[in-house]
């Protein structure tokens, strides 16, 4: 797990050191190449949001004793993409004001208090808008999170259904070795009680061969 966050953290300064550069170039240039050049770094801090969201479930996955470190570590890039995001939004406001000055010619110079209004309402919806970019990318964090729990617990469910039959066939493989047995017990009692009658009619023929010979005995003497 720590070998991919490092693979992120890796990807991160790779790209965030790219939006810098491009940050910094936006001021200097216009028409077409500063446009293309705004839309290409508003891509690069959305893959920056999306390693940030890796970065944040493989910290999840790490073992509770080497998290703190990580945490700390995610933090840090946290900051740095907030501070990122501050800085190109200075720059698209700068550059949207030097669009409208284009457009208006000289008359922008008379409603310069105007523009400082709508630069201050500018930066406050801007505000919102990554209020709610950051709440919709947590609401989609939360709901993965959902979805992989709901798979465990189905995993857990169906794990619980295959032992209640595992359970549910040792029981009846019981009541089959009990019924086998109570059979058995049976037969054997039988068979016992078989022996003993034929023992006690060895002993009643024994007893009445012994009878008649001492007879015989008794009426030949007798005879005599």
């Amino acid at each position: 797990m720590s070998s991919d966050f490092e693979a992120y953290e890796q990807d991160f300064g790779t790209v965030t050191a790219e939006i810098t550069n491009k940050i910094g170039r936006i001021p200097k240039l216009s028409g077409e190449e500063k446009t293309q050049l705004v839309l290409n770094v508003d891509k690069q801090l959305e893959e920056v949001r999306e390693l940030l969201e890796q970065m944040d479930l493989e910290v999840r996955e790490i073992p509770i004793q080497s998290r703190a470190m990580y945490n700390s570590r995610l933090k840090s890039y946290k900051q740095e993409m907030e501070k990122l995001e501050k800085d190109f939004k200075r720059s698209r406001i700068a550059y949207s004001d030097e669009v409208r000055n284009e457009l208006l010619g000289d008359d922008a110079s008379s409603s310069e208090s105007q523009l400082i209004k709508l630069r201050e309402e500018r930066a406050h919806l801007l505000d919102n808008t990554e209020k709610l970019e950051r709440s919709s990318r947590r609401l989609e964090a939360g709901y993965q999170i959902a979805v992989e729990t709901e798979q465990v617990g189905q995993e857990i469910l169906s794990n619980l259904h295959s032992d209640r039959e595992k359970i549910q066939r040792a029981r009846e493989r019981l009541r089959e070795t009990d019924a086998n047995l109570g059979k058995s017990s049976r037969i054997l009692t039988g068979m016992l009680r078989r022996i003993i009658q034929n023992r006690v009619l060895v002993f009643i023929l024994g007893a009445i061969i012994l009878l008649t010979i001492v007879l015989a005995i008794y009426f030949n003497l007798r005879g005599h």
